[in-house]
């Protein structure tokens, strides 16, 4: 089946799409990065036979950044409550402000392709009437998105050219019984679980080229074999 391309407008006043490698002061990537594209797209609509993949997003605005004072805690959040006023810390973040960008993304089933239509046309209602799962946000909850369905006549605001370098493709969730770092969940048709293991992150050499940013196909297939776990 050919494939389908869904294209949506997203925006927002705030934006951090922060490298998972650094661990004290946040600095935003200058673009959204894959992974925070599908997890916009999944706050929309998601359903456990299918996946997102992002084929390639456009940089509408220009890229401006802005430091802010955010107070955070220095633990992970587990099973154990914590005492905020204990754990808490001021960090400096590096972010984006005013952004814009059109996610261009497909379906890709786990299993069988015949519920295609009938998820295809429930995206697209979302889409058009600005519902969703839950809030969408530009790399962290309390930068909220817009999104709208693009109609393939936005231009940029001006011509954007980089090399971004590494940049985090996605994070693959590796069962790992000796590894129990973190807890997730697992879907097999109908059921669900919750399995153990560690997060592995995956890198890819980003590239903006006529404020368009191409997202390399074969990460997906080294993402699902880490995860076991093949579309």
């Amino acid at each position: 089946m050919k494939e389908t391309i869904f294209s949506v407008k997203v925006g927002g006043d705030f934006a951090c799409f922060t490298n998972p490698g650094l661990k004290v002061e946040r600095c935003s990537y200058p673009v959204i990065t894959p992974s925070a594209a599908r997890g916009l797209l999944e706050a929309i609509f998601w359903k456990p036979e299918f996946r997102w993949e992002i084929r390639g997003i456009k940089v509408l605005k220009p890229v401006k950044y802005i430091n802010i004072m955010r107070n955070e805690i220095e633990d992970r959040q587990s099973k154990k409550p914590i005492i905020v006023e204990d754990k808490r810390q001021q960090r400096v973040s590096m972010i984006l402000k005013d952004v814009e960008y059109i996610i261009n993304a497909a379906i890709t089933f786990r299993t069988s392709e015949h519920a295609f239509g009938k998820y295809a046309a429930q995206f697209q209602r979302k889409l058009e009437g600005g519902q969703y799962h839950h809030t969408p946000y530009l790399g962290t909850r309390e930068f909220a998105a817009w999104f709208e369905p693009a109609t393939g006549r936005e231009e940029p605001e001006q011509a954007f050219n980089i090399s971004v370098g590494k940049m985090l493709f996605d994070i693959a969730y590796r069962e790992d019984a000796k590894r129990r770092e973190i807890e997730f969940h697992r879907h097999a048709e109908n059921a669900k679980r919750v399995a153990a293991g560690y997060a592995h992150a995956l890198y890819f050499d980003a590239e903006v080229l006529d404020n368009t940013m191409a997202i390399p196909r074969e990460k997906y297939e080294e993402l699902y074999k880490l995860e076991g776990n093949h579309v």
